[in-house]
């Protein structure tokens, strides 16, 4: 990918590892539409010097509109990023947590479809363009305490799959991106300091999108004994220490 000469929609780019891609595709050459709920941010974004389009993921008539937007003003859009997301601990044994998986799944998943199907047709009509799917290391590597999470990055990385096969020969190319844990704030970084740095990240990341071909998925090193640990053999022992994490919920030792 030639991160220089881009024009990228990044759905869910107003923070966190969204905003510094887009930054750094920007400071590439490239030219970023943000897209995001969040209209206070949006409008720092704006004054930054960044296109900006408001988007949620989970309502397919703003999906719709944003999808309008962003053409109307780029009709040379080549490159959708379809970032957007959350993530929350759910106790499967409380009932209540099916609220938080409804969210998980409509969010993660069924938002990332949303995206993908919108721009799909402008994409394939051009013969050329690139879909950036974001997944997490928690996609091959389960985080008991984040089931929906887990399992909703689980699809979008099956997905992915199937996005790729079906686009074969159109021109448009899917590449998955697999993020570890990523600091984003100091805070973040306190709670967990193994977690990757925002920076160290997002620079690893450009650099494997500049390679040709562009990675059908971008592993940066941190992920690696994540997306690897069921053929590694460490699978098993890493899932148990990831399952520790369980004695925060309430009634969990």
């Amino acid at each position: 990918m030639d991160i220089t000469r881009r024009t990228v929609f990044i759905a869910g780019a107003t923070s966190g590892i969204g905003l510094e891609l887009a930054r750094r595709f920007a400071a590439a050459g490239s030219t970023v539409v943000v897209g995001g709920r969040r209209t206070g941010l949006l409008d720092r974004l704006s004054a930054e010097g960044f296109a900006t389009v408001p988007v949620d993921v989970t309502d397919q008539e703003s999906v719709d509109r944003a999808r309008d937007t962003v053409l109307a003003g780029h009709p040379d859009l080549d490159t959708v990023v379809t970032m957007s997301g959350v993530m929350l601990p759910e106790d499967l044994r409380d009932p209540a947590h099916f609220s938080v998986t409804e969210r998980t799944m409509e969010t993660n998943l069924l938002g990332t479809v949303r995206v993908v199907d919108a721009f799909t047709p402008h994409l394939t009509g051009r013969g050329a363009g690139t879909f950036v799917t974001v997944t997490s290391g928690i996609a091959f590597l389960p985080f008991p305490l984040l089931p929906a999470y887990a399992a909703s990055k689980a699809g979008v990385h099956a997905y992915s799959e199937a996005l790729r096969a079906q686009l074969d020969g159109t021109g448009v190319e899917v590449c998955e991106l697999v993020p570890p844990a990523v600091a984003t704030t100091p805070e973040q970084a306190r709670l967990n300091p193994r977690a990757l740095g925002l920076a160290e990240f997002a620079g690893e990341v450009m650099d494997l999108l500049a390679t040709e071909p562009t990675p059908r998925e971008v592993l940066v090193q941190a992920v690696l004994m994540h997306r690897w640990a069921e053929r590694d053999g460490t699978y098993d022992e890493l899932v148990a220490q990831r399952s520790q994490a369980l004695a925060t919920l309430p009634g969990h030792r």
